[in-house]
């Protein structure tokens, strides 16, 4: 089993402030195996029947948990998941609890009280680019193929029928139990499609014909995505100017290896990753930062940056992701800076080591590792 030391903190560092953790995230992400890695931790599976009969009675369960640190796994499982996790923030604080899910807790009709103020969410991610080391690898090309979920990536050979495996588990346990959407076929079809097209500008009508639903059906489709954390829907940065983008999403797959599944990809061509290697900045911002708020900004005329990032003085924040340091072009960013003039601005590229500094045309560039960004931020 490999401790992932990065998200091991993380969940002791949020029960020093509350002792309700969600822990939330794709199918085989790696949230049993994480939490097992907890020491002194009592594991509780929630599919089993035995388990859920033993939280028939929440208080009795309770009691016997005080003073424990405990793991709820898949506790949607139960007829009244929120009503324990209610229960044991208000009136029992020294029972340590995480409790897993694949998908937000307001997305289940089960979670009509979301616990907001009882409870710290944490979104586990696929592999972070910093826990290479943590798998004894620093392949970052395997990684992308492979993607980020740790089984898949353990593998040898690319494992293209787990992937296919992974979107019927996901239908059946995920969507089918949760959310009750008809039409399977045309389901995945719309989820291998977000997936092959990762990254682009997201229309409902492109979709609806291929998938033979309607507008609408496309709609909730995606809401279903972005609620099981299986599509990021990144949205416009705007300040509503005549010559944006203001309402058209793109749309990100969760993981670079799905995406490259749904591509038909076997292998990797030079050309493919610098596209890719924007989600895995993607993804390491969502990681490090969990409620990061990530846009992007497009004018009519075509001009690009993939992300921004805006704080509340209303600096925006723009990041370049570059495989090499040596392909970036600054006429979209002195374009974005004519309207917007402050703010830092970032190229981060897999090339560099140290940090450096460029001024163009009165613009200053840091160019940084993903590592620097991340620090930086």
């Amino acid at each position: 089993m490999v401790r992932r030391e990065y998200w091991i903190k993380k969940l002791e560092k949020a029960w020093e402030k509350r002792s309700i953790i969600w822990l939330a995230g794709v199918r085989r992400v790696g949230k049993t195996w994480l939490c097992q890695s907890l020491d002194n931790i009592e594991y509780f599976d929630c599919e089993l029947p035995r388990i859920r009969r033993t939280m028939e009675d929440p208080e009795e369960f309770l009691r016997r948990a005080e003073g424990k640190r405990i793991v709820l796994d898949e506790i949607h499982r139960l007829d009244n998941p929120a009503e324990l996790l209610k229960i044991a923030a208000d009136h029992y604080p020294t029972a340590k609890i995480v409790a897993t899910g694949s998908s937000t807790l307001g997305a289940s009709k089960k979670f009509r009280d979301t616990l907001t103020g009882r409870k710290i969410r944490i979104h586990l991610t696929p592999m972070l680019l910093r826990e290479l080391k943590d798998f004894d690898t620093n392949d970052l090309p395997y990684r992308i193929l492979h993607g980020g979920l740790p089984p898949f990536f353990l593998e040898k050979k690319l494992p293209e029928t787990d992937f296919q495996e992974w979107l019927s588990s996901y239908w059946a346990k995920d969507v089918q139990e949760l959310f009750r959407i008809e039409k399977q076929p045309s389901f995945i079809k719309f989820t291998e499609l977000v997936m092959a097209q990762s990254g682009s500008m997201f229309e409902a009508t492109r979709f609806a014909s291929p998938c033979e639903v309607s507008r609408t059906t496309i709609s909730n489709y995606l809401s279903v995505l972005e609620a099981t954390y299986v599509a990021y829907v990144i949205r416009p940065f705007s300040t509503k100017a005549s010559s944006e983008i203001i309402s058209s999403p793109k749309v990100f797959g969760f993981d670079t290896g799905f995406i490259c599944h749904c591509r038909g990809w076997l292998s990797l061509r030079r050309e493919d990753l610098g596209h890719l290697w924007e989600h895995i900045v993607l993804n390491d911002l969502k990681g490090e930062f969990q409620e990061i708020k990530v846009n992007y900004w497009r004018d009519k005329q075509g001009h690009e940056i993939d992300f921004v990032l805006a704080d509340k003085e209303k600096r925006p924040i723009t990041i370049e992701c570059k495989w090499s340091a040596s392909k970036f072009d600054p006429s979209n960013l002195k374009i974005f800076r004519g309207h917007y003039p402050k703010g830092e601005n970032f190229v981060v590229a897999t090339d560099v080591d140290r940090s450096y500094q460029r001024d163009y045309d009165g613009i200053k560039v840091s160019f940084v590792s993903l590592q620097g960004l991340l620090e930086s931020l």
